[in-house]
């Protein structure tokens, strides 16, 4: 028997791992996911947490590719997200680390019709960041649905300590090495987000202006996975390090 948006929001925010919402609630839809997405944000900031931006999940092919989703998605971000660096990762059900591209918004930005270009004046800085995500779902199966529900799996996020202007880079050639335990396991570059990072933020200000939303001031962006996420185990490191902005290191608990 399927949920309603309230009971699913309600179930995901319980850090119990589940069945995909989709195996009961086949006719669940992406629209009626962001709705359960939405629901869930008002619980959080019911509970004392506050909203402070947005993130991006899917951007990346690699990332795709490796979930099986051919869609990017939009979820929301607070500060109870936030992980300060040097501390180590909660333990969560299936923690999984990504380098990521982190916008700050300088200026309010509100869609449709914005554009990379206009997207990153609007931007005061940019730094490095890892995400690590973590799926409520079993043996880590879901279809869209669910993943949008489910909030793009967001948990905890570290920004690294350089934040630059945008336009003192490009970020399309910015690279992020992913290192595991001291080895390199992967490499990519900004283009791998949507081409360039900007096209990621512009496609947050468009998806969030098509439901009469806007990109505020000061918010936080996290524009997804540079390369595909990496598990987390207990005791592992996870860094990355990016060419221009500097190093973040995680440490799984």
């Amino acid at each position: 028997m399927s949920l309603g948006v309230r009971e699913a929001a309600e179930a995901l925010l319980s850090g119990e791992e589940r069945e995909p919402l989709t195996d009961a609630w086949p006719e669940l839809d992406v629209h009626t996911a962001y709705a359960i997405q939405d629901e869930a944000l008002r619980l959080r900031q019911a509970r004392g947490e506050t909203l402070i931006g947005v993130k991006l999940g899917m951007t990346s092919r690699a990332m795709r590719k490796s979930m099986g989703i051919d869609t990017p998605l939009l979820a929301w971000l607070t500060d109870a997200m936030v992980l300060p660096a040097g501390v180590p990762v909660p333990s969560l059900i299936h923690p999984r680390a990504e380098p990521e591209l982190v916008f700050v918004m300088g200026q309010r930005l509100s869609g449709p019709g914005v554009t990379a270009a206009t997207a990153l004046a609007a931007a005061d800085r940019v730094h490095g960041g890892v995400e690590i995500i973590d799926s409520r779902y079993r043996d880590y199966r879901f279809k869209l649905p669910d993943a949008v529900a489910d909030n793009g799996f967001s948990a905890y996020f570290t920004l690294g300590p350089v934040g630059v202007a945008p336009s003192t880079l490009d970020l399309s050639l910015e690279a992020a090495l992913l290192e595991v335990d001291g080895a390199i396991v992967d490499t990519a570059t900004g283009a791998a987000v949507q081409g360039h990072p900007a096209e990621a933020l512009a496609l947050a200000a468009n998806a969030l202006g098509a439901r009469g939303l806007t990109l505020e001031p000061g918010w936080i962006v996290l524009t997804g996975g540079m390369t595909d996420a990496v598990d987390l185990r207990p005791g592992s490191r996870v860094a990355a390090h990016f060419s221009q902005l500097g190093s973040v290191t995680l440490a799984g608990s």
